[in-house]
């Protein structure tokens, strides 16, 4: 989950045969390259799906999932002004912000992903300005 000041970054998934959740609405994020380690992925993962560069502190909360595979899982929050580095990488249809509670809330958000975004407005995890 990326913030840019209240608002959650968000991509719609393309309709690639075979991809899960074809046409969703998606977080930046994907799989490990080799021994990579998770913070490191998600780091690659930001700069190659929105151009944005973000630093291991950045990454404010992070929890490890089992389900529906075995996965991490961080978010980090930035200033708002950031939004003006977003350069979308061509994965997906493209990007917008929106609010969390309206991506939680949306049934064309990934079900799990949303679950996510509600446990980290829940706990208040995320600092907003």
């Amino acid at each position: 989950m990326l913030f840019l000041g209240r608002d959650l970054l968000v991509l719609r998934r393309d309709h690639t045969p075979g991809i899960p959740w074809p046409g969703y609405l998606d977080l930046p994020g994907g799989g490990r390259e080799g021994a990579e380690s998770a913070v490191n992925c998600v780091l690659r993962e930001t700069r190659e799906e929105v151009g944005l560069t973000l630093e291991s502190a950045d990454l404010t909360w992070r929890r490890f999932y089992t389900k529906p595979r075995r996965v991490w899982f961080f978010a980090a929050w930035l200033p708002a002004e950031r939004v003006r580095g977003v350069q979308f990488g061509g994965e997906g249809i493209g990007w917008c912000l929106m609010a969390p509670e309206d991506f939680a809330a949306n049934d064309e958000a990934i079900p799990h992903f949303a679950e996510r975004v509600r446990t980290v407005l829940e706990e208040g995890a995320i600092s907003m300005p």
